[in-house]
Order: structure tokens, then sequence, then C-alpha cells
């Protein structure tokens, strides 16, 4: 295990909510000790003493439930320099020590060619690894070119770009739900189902984030990444393994099957709009134009939808949509898969029945749903009601145990320990670019109106289907 981590971007957001209570998880949990050494670089003309004073409020207010001696611990690792992250001579110091040390970038995708450049310049102990937060690269030719300057830093494998999605229970256990039940794989492919829908709604606005919010939007912010993620571990080939290779193989295989969207394609099956002003429970939120921080010229989106399909063998006639969106109405964070009805129901006079549902008269449809936050799983199914032949709906609901880390936790942990199965490899990161730089293209060009949509509703009405 490594025993030396150098935070670059040490003071923003990222450290504060995620990296900083996820150490202290791992301090509670034994997988470290006092052996680990944390230094953190950023802008501020801090000292060790003030950076320790901030990351001690910042683990009171955002690591609730962890042993205050681990966050104590965790505080008393921590040393911190003033740097300029795309300086190498700074960066040289940040990183300067014995043994190797894993470097992660918890900074704007805009500034990681000229950290990556300054490490590069700098120089780094043998055996040391590089941490990136999605996304990686701005958009293909910028993947393509981060990809080829992080190669001639260090070998991929050390190169760990990551996503915490992938280190979610609820979205493992998609994975783990196909695989370890027989009664589910057979039906894993378009013959039983229709579509699958991959949404993350949330309720929560800007928060503070408009700094980097507005230049990226909803589509790479969630869309590119996290919900691309998600389509490969429900789309993918069963892997031998779960090793590093078998598992990025078979994602990758997903994402070059992806059909490519023509122009046609991106105005009849994608949309973007952003937040009007509105009312989410009792707090009134201003229009997403109106944001302090917010350039409304940008035309920056809040929500994104896309649907795909797959030429593929196994998925050849199933639609995929995958649906982000920020302060609407209700959180709906999960994974939905529609199977399809019922070729004959035998209920009632002409198989008719009070149950039925849509054009038709078709039987409600199966599905099965991987509820991220909260952790849960329900498959929603039909059976006999109360009274003989009439059909009603029933649901089988798990609840999921806590998972042991936070997802954080679990990529850090990763990073230490050098098992990068859950990060993405460079070819990954490429093809997930590849796979919406018509939808960019398009948007940029105004093929697609930016709708609107009164905050606290369920977002823009849908106008293709």
């Amino acid at each position: 295990m490594i025993d030396r981590l150098a935070i670059l971007g040490a003071t923003g957001d990222l450290s504060a909510r995620f990296l900083l209570p996820a150490l202290a998880a791992l301090r509670a949990a034994g997988h470290t000790g006092d052996a680990l050494r944390v230094t953190g670089a950023s802008r501020e003309d801090w000292d060790t003493g003030r950076y320790r004073a901030w990351a001690a409020e910042r683990l009171g207010r955002h690591g609730g439930g962890l042993p205050a001696g681990a966050g104590e611990a965790v505080v008393s690792a921590l040393h911190y320099r003033r740097a300029d992250v795309t300086d190498p001579a700074d960066v040289a110091a940040v990183v300067a020590g014995e043994g190797p040390v894993a470097v992660y970038l918890a900074l704007p995708p805009a500034l990681f060619p000229a950290a990556v450049t300054a490490l590069h310049a700098a120089g780094l102990p043998d055996g040391s690894r590089i941490v990136l937060e999605k996304p990686f690269g701005e958009d293909l030719a910028g993947a393509r070119e981060l990809n080829r300057l992080l190669a001639e830093l260090v070998p991929e494998r050390a190169v760990f770009r990551v996503d915490h999605f992938l280190a979610m229970t609820t979205v493992q256990n998609v994975l783990g739900s196909r695989l370890a039940n027989r009664v589910l794989e057979p039906l894993w492919n378009s013959t039983h189902i229709a579509e699958v829908d991959i949404t993350w709604d949330e309720t929560l606005a800007l928060e503070g984030r408009a700094g980097y919010y507005d230049r990226v939007g909803a589509l790479k912010d969630m869309v590119q990444n996290h919900l691309l993620q998600l389509l490969c571990l429900v789309a993918m080939e069963p892997p031998l393994t779960l090793g590093e290779r078998d598992l990025r193989d078979r994602k990758v295989d997903v994402l070059r099957s992806v059909r490519p969207l023509t122009e046609h394609d991106v105005v009849h099956r994608t949309r973007r709009a952003r937040y009007l002003p509105g009312r989410i429970g009792d707090r009134e939120v201003p229009a997403y134009a109106e944001e302090e921080g917010v350039d409304p010229a940008r035309g920056t989106e809040t929500f994104a939808e896309v649907e795909l399909e797959l030429d593929s063998w196994r998925w050849a006639g199933t639609r995929f949509r995958l649906r982000s969106g920020k302060a609407l109405g209700a959180d709906r964070k999960e994974v939905a898969v529609h199977f399809r009805p019922v070729p004959h129901l035998p209920f009632g006079p002409g198989g008719k029945s009070p149950a039925r549902e849509g054009p038709g008269g078709e039987a409600r449809p199966n599905v099965l749903r991987f509820e991220l936050e909260p952790e849960g799983l329900t498959l929603d199914l039909t059976g006999i009601g109360a009274h003989a032949h009439e059909l009603a709906p029933l649901s089988l609901t798990a609840r999921m145990e806590p998972q042991d880390l936070p997802a954080y936790g679990r990529l850090l942990l990763d990073v230490l320990n050098g098992d990068p199965a859950l990060s993405i490899r460079g070819d990954e990161a490429e093809e997930a670019w590849r796979v919406l730089e018509p939808v960019l293209s398009a948007w940029e060009r105004g093929l697609v109106p930016l709708d609107e949509y009164p905050a606290g509703s369920q977002g823009p009405p849908p106008h293709w289907w």
C-alpha cells in the first residue's frame, strides 16, 4: 500500500465533502494507519495549522457518524503547501519525499493537461499513481491529448480515472443481481427487455457550484460519465472475472456497440433544458440564469436526456434512455429495466382485466428497479388481487445494508492498494466521448432547442414519443 497521498486542489468542495471523510472512514475501518501522510496543495496562502483547522471543521460538517478519533488522526496526518498546480517547481515540492506517491487531481477538468504536464516536468518516484476526477477531458480531442500526456508520465495501470458511481453498492449490485441469479441472465436481452431508463433526477439546484457547473452542464457532468458507466454495467456481456482487464474489456465493448447518432437522431432523441424560478419543498429557487456565478449567454443545460441503441446480438431492438436533471420536484435515482408485456392474458372475457393499462389493453409490464439513493431493489409484478380473475400490481422490495465504506473510501483504498478494476481505462474514456460527440456538436449549433421547466416540476415534457 502506498503511504503518501498528495491532493492538488485540496481546499475545494471535493476535498471537503468527499476526500477528507473518505480518509476518516478508511482510518476508522482499520485500512490505514499512522504511516499515511497527506499533503494538500492549493492557491490559498495558508500554513499547515490553518489547513488542519479548516479540515477539522469540514470533517465535523461532512463526516457525520465517523468516530472522532478517526477524524483527529486524519487531521494530524495533513500537511499543506501553497502551490500553483501548473508550475513544475511548486508541484515538485508537493510530491517530494521517499517512495511512491498517489497524486489526486481534485481540480476542474480544464486544468488537467497543465497539471499533468507540470507533474511530468517535476518527475514522480517509481510506482507512483495519478488520480483524475470525471469528466476526463472536455471533449474527444481533449481526452485523447490527456491520455497521451498521462502515458508519458506513468503506466496505464497507474492511472486512476475515478467515477465514484462504480463504487456504490447498488451500482455494483446491477452486476451482482444479473450474474449471481440464474433466473435473470436468460431474460437479459432484447427478446424480453423493451427499454432501460437510467435516471438521476435531483431536487438539488446549484448549491454554490456555479463556477464549475456553468462550464460543464448536465450532459458532461452526469450523462457522459456516470450514466454511461451504468449503461455499461447493465448491457455488458458477463465477464470471465471481475478483474481489471475482463471487467473493463466488456465495458468498452458496450460503448463501442452504441449506434452512432446522426444529426436527425440528435434532434429527435435528445433533449436539453434549464430551470426557471420555482418552489421545491419549502424553498424558493431562482431561475438558473439568475443564479450567482452563471453566465446566461452560455446556454448551459441543467437537464439532459439522450436515447441510445446498441448494435449487438443481445440488445438489438432495446432502447436505453439516459436522463439527468437538477431542481426537479422529486429525487429519482435509479436504473429501471422494463420487460416486454406478456403475449396473451387468459383472464376475463376476451382476456380483459381491470389491471390492464395502456393502448390495446396490454398488461402492466414487469419492471426491475435498482434504486441508487436510497439503495434498494424493487421488482414490479402482476398477480391476482382480492377478487378472482382480477389482476393487481405486486411489488417485491429489498433494502440494502449500508456499505461498509463510502464510495470515495472504496476508490481511495483501491488507489492506495493499486487495484484499477473500478477505474476508467484510457480507451474507455475516449469511447464515452465518442458516443456523445454528435450530441455536443448539434447542441452547440443550436439544432436542439434549450427548453425550460419550472424548478420543482417533473422537468420539460417529452416531445418525440
